[in-house]
């Protein structure tokens, strides 16, 4: 009977293992695009305008459902990480926007993946008012519109010391973070709330979610609530019986009480190394040719359980250890590290969008009333009214083809120079070179690519039969002499077999 029950038990585990780690997107599109903070319409425009278009597949939107409302710290970024319902109304907008934004993103071929926070509650507000203007009582773990009350939270009342982290996971999954009323996910009242709230977006027509704090929620309860949630809905584009994607937040970067391997037997986990190690690499801090061994031989996740990324919301800001990642403010180290993360197969990568800022605690560009201001659209397809949107950089949404070209295939022909100039085909399809040396590269390399004239996607855009930028030419034995110098704009150069780049 042992037996039995321990078979049954391992099954159901390995059908986890596969059923929330598949982001369902549409055939022929890669790469998630996390909208940090924009609101419900403007996501809608842009997938309809440039993200659909331009392949992507995928957006991470910002929490959806009522947060507090935290004028006295002039409305900053981490209030969508309080929660007081789980009514979709937030400064992003409300519940007909939101679906109607899912509605019109997987039309344009763009799934939608929601920030679920289901760990807890609150910290100490000034004021515990919500965006969709239902209260709480703070002080006695009291949140009527979900409703929750003290009995639905972990006790004894304790508080994460930074220690704990080293030493107690039970405290770090029991105690609250920050401050922050924590939910207790083994009770079922608790559990059937969140799972009410996942399923309704799921109805929805969204794809997936990213589990915010995940590190601080026992595995075990968060199989059961996954293995509650319904199947995606077919009415929106998905297969019948697919599981939403799943991918987990937990910092772990060695040496603590709780590891990341504690979760992808449920789901996917983001790899916070990734971007820490290629940030290192591409700043000058380690030789790019040993990213011919990239992935699990650098103590990286396997390939199917890890979601990768340079920079995320967190660490940006310096948030969320590790420390030392590039961002949009260290523009060419970052560029060639993302475009790295898309070229290499390794990993599910997701980009971040971010907004300007200086102060790491401010919230998106608001009005005087604290109202999101939208992006404006440049006439060179960037954006303005603070917002920096590096997806429309033509680097980045040019390595998005770039991926979608080279789909399934492997890294062959790896070549490096024993230094910071290293080159790499993906099959037949697609060629990458980099230059972080302080002198030009200028070699005859394998392309591995057709014979023909290629443009450089890096170096500007293919309009009619002319390149903006650099064009190469691949020879009938597959060579071609690829040129990169140590004071170019871009540190790389990039071709493929796509109509983006083949003349």
């Amino acid at each position: 009977m042992v037996k039995h029950i321990l078979l049954s038990w391992l099954l159901t585990l390995a059908t986890s293992v596969v059923a929330y780690k598949n982001p369902h997107y549409v055939t022929g599109r890669s790469v998630n695009v996390h909208l940090f903070e924009w609101k419900w319409n403007d996501i809608a425009d842009e997938c309809e305008r440039f993200l659909g278009p331009r392949g992507f597949g995928g957006i991470q939107i910002s929490p959806p459902n009522e947060n507090v409302v935290l004028w006295t710290y002039n409305r900053p970024w981490w209030e969508r990480y309080q929660p007081i319902s789980y009514e979709l109304v937030t400064r992003s907008g409300n519940e007909r926007q939101f679906a109607d934004m899912v509605r019109r993103c997987n039309a344009a071929g763009v799934r939608i993946y929601v920030d679920a926070v289901i760990n807890h509650m609150t910290g100490e507000p000034p004021e515990n008012i919500g965006t969709a203007g239902n209260t709480a009582v703070y002080r006695e773990w009291y949140y009527p519109a979900v409703p929750y009350r003290a009995e639905h939270f972990n006790w004894p009342h304790c508080v994460i010391d930074g220690s704990d982290y080293v030493n107690d996971a039970l405290r770090v999954r029991n105690c609250e973070l920050v401050g922050l009323k924590d939910l207790n996910q083994a009770n079922e009242h608790t559990r059937n709330m969140i799972v009410n709230f996942m399923n309704k977006l799921i109805d929805l027509g969204v794809a997936g979610f990213r589990i915010d704090a995940a590190k601080h929620m026992w595995p075990e309860d968060l199989l059961i609530i996954y293995n509650r949630l319904n199947n995606l809905n077919t009415a929106h584009g998905f297969p019948s019986n697919a599981r939403p994607y799943i991918y987990q937040e937990v910092i772990d970067y060695g040496g603590e009480a709780i590891s990341r391997d504690e979760y992808t037997p449920i789901g996917a986990v983001t790899e916070f190394k990734a971007g820490m190690e290629l940030s290192r690499a591409f700043r000058g801090n380690n030789q790019l040719r040993w990213l011919s061994s990239w992935g699990t031989q650098w103590g990286l996740l396997a390939h199917s359980d890890s979601l990768t990324f340079i920079d995320n919301h967190d660490n940006e800001r310096g948030h969320g250890g590790g420390g030392g990642v590039l961002t949009y403010k260290e523009p060419r180290p970052y560029k060639a590290a993302i475009a790295f993360l898309l070229a290499h197969p390794y990993g599910e990568p997701q980009i971040m969008s971010s907004f300007l800022f200086w102060d790491s605690e401010i919230g998106p560009p608001m009005d005087h009333s604290g109202n999101i201001i939208s992006p404006a659209i440049n006439s060179d397809g960037t954006c303005g009214n603070g917002w920096v949107c590096q997806h429309r950089w033509r680097q980045i949404y040019s390595m998005v083809a770039f991926r979608n070209v080279a789909g399934n295939t492997d890294v062959v022909e790896w070549w490096d120079n024993g230094s910071n100039q290293i080159a790499f085909c993906r099959g037949t399809k697609a060629f990458i070179a980099f230059n972080n040396d302080r002198w030009d590269l200028n070699q005859s390399l394998q392309t591995c690519l057709p014979a023909g004239s290629y443009c450089d996607v890096i170096s500007g855009s293919k309009i009619g039969s002319w390149c903006q930028g650099k064009t190469v030419t691949v020879q009938s034995d597959g060579r071609a002499q690829i040129q990169v110098g140590a004071n170019d704009y871009d540190m790389m150069l990039a071709i493929h077999v796509g109509p983006e780049s083949r003349i």
